[in-house]
């Protein structure tokens, strides 16, 4: 059974917005041409900059803001203390907003502000709203771990290209002789390539960071997310179509059911009782008359009495068997299996553990009915029937080298068991091509 190619998956917004941030600030990371003129790229010196101005507004930013949360916090008991902190959370915020700005300036990277959120009630003297304000705290936390970040790497790339740079004058200091230099040169350029790495990643970091903290959505990441919104929003409405529809098709088939077991009742059972009756009554009337017509109609009555058992049996059978119930699915299947005049291999064992009554049912009517076209059309010489468990769905296969051909007809019994089985969320697929035998898969959710 051949299953549609799947499309691939759009790339996520921030997957977009990361690979729009490596070919501004970390071209080197995308080889190439890059990756070769990487020390005297444009993007590593302004970056270079970048980190030499970042470390020193995020220096002077976190001492003023870690001190104005202590003395916030510290001083809290007091009249000033509040009032103390709610300042430095707005200081935090203008700095965010000069961060940003600040970036745009020095990289060209555009770090939206975030969304307004939604506005308290003005009360006088209500300090709350300022101090649960999410976005100044993250803008203190921006603060210190861009100064932990380009003081740390910017020592790391100002040593690496101290060496580049000391290399060549190596030779005037007279201590450094042909052999030596033939070594330290490959490192220079080395060291190079390292600086202009560590500059360009510090360079992302430092945009990852302030997207994550203080920035927000892009126009373009808004409408993405839009569109992303709208066709989950199409997928449910359409799964909800379906269940409705498998809803319908299962009351349908429910009511078809019921009207079927009536008529084998009226049909069936109710007119052999019909005729037991009269047959006992023909015993009692000739009984003292005639004792040989009477044994005669009591013999016959017996024999209506077992048809309408066996009648009876088979009603019962099609709606629940109780061999599902008193021994499992793997032994009900087995059941099936033996009573097909065709042979048979079943592969169920242990199969029924963990799976509902529901999926238990809908399995053995699957194999019933697929096992009766099997014997009366398919002209097989073998069947198989194999049924596992698959992570939480009930799997049944039911195969034979039969003559093909086999659809599901509406009003057909196997379009009967295909309306069950969607009404159970489950899948119905038949594969029957002429003169190539028939495979018929069905999945239920083992819960139902």
């Amino acid at each position: 059974m051949s299953t549609a190619p799947q499309a691939a998956a759009p790339p996520r917004p921030d997957e977009i917005a990361l690979a729009d941030d490596v070919r501004l600030v970390a071209p080197m990371l995308t080889g190439g041409r890059a990756l070769a003129l990487a020390p005297v790229a444009g993007a590593t010196w302004a970056g270079a900059g970048q980190v030499v101005l970042a470390a020193a507004v995020s220096l002077a930013a976190s001492v003023l803001l870690v001190t104005g949360v202590a003395l916030g916090v510290g001083l809290a008991v007091l009249v000033v203390g509040v009032p103390l902190l709610v300042l430095t959370l707005v200081v935090a915020r203008g700095y965010g907003t000069g961060e940003r700005a600040r970036l745009r300036a020095q990289l060209g990277v555009v770090v939206p502000p975030p969304a307004p959120g939604p506005e308290a009630p003005y009360r006088p003297l209500s300090w709350w709203p300022w101090l649960r304000d999410a976005r100044s705290w993250a803008a203190v936390a921006h603060a210190l771990l861009t100064c932990l970040l380009a003081w740390t790497a910017g020592s790391v790339a100002l040593s690496l290209a101290a060496f580049a740079l000391v290399v060549p004058a190596a030779p005037f200091a007279g201590r450094v002789n042909g052999l030596h230099l033939v070594l330290l040169v490959p490192g220079a350029l080395i060291a190079l390539w390292l600086a202009a790495l560590v500059v360009q990643l510090t360079n992302l970091a430092q945009v990852r960071l302030t997207r994550a903290l203080l920035g927000g959505r892009s126009r373009a990441e808004a409408e993405r997310a839009a569109r992303a919104a709208e066709q989950r929003a199409d997928v449910a409405e359409g799964r909800a179509e379906h269940l409705r529809e498998t809803r319908t098709a299962a009351v349908v088939a429910a009511d078809e059911e019921r009207r079927r077991i009536e008529r084998d009742l009226h049909d069936g059972a109710q007119q052999r009782l019909v005729a037991l009756g009269v047959e006992l009554g023909v015993a009692r009337r000739t009984a003292a008359q005639d004792p040989a017509a009477a044994v005669a109609a009591i013999d016959a009555a017996h024999g209506e009495v077992k048809e309408v058992l066996a009648a009876l049996r088979d009603l019962v059978r099609g709606v629940h068997p109780a061999v599902l119930t008193d021994r499992g699915l793997d032994a009900a299947l087995s059941a099936l299996a033996a009573r097909c005049p065709v042979p048979v291999d079943v592969d169920a064992h242990g199969v029924g553990d963990g799976v509902g009554s529901q999926a238990q049912a809908a399995a053995y009517f699957v194999v019933a009915e697929a096992l009766t076209n099997l014997a009366k059309h398919a002209t097989a010489t073998r069947g198989s029937v194999r049924a596992a468990v698959e992570g939480d769905r009930l799997r049944i296969e039911v195969a034979d080298d039969g003559a093909g051909g086999a659809h599901a007809a509406p009003g057909g019994g196997l379009d009967g068991l295909r309306r069950r089985v969607e009404a159970l969320d489950g899948t119905f697929h038949l594969v029957s091509p002429a003169g190539r035998g028939t495979v018929l898969t069905v999945e239920v959710p083992c819960a139902s």
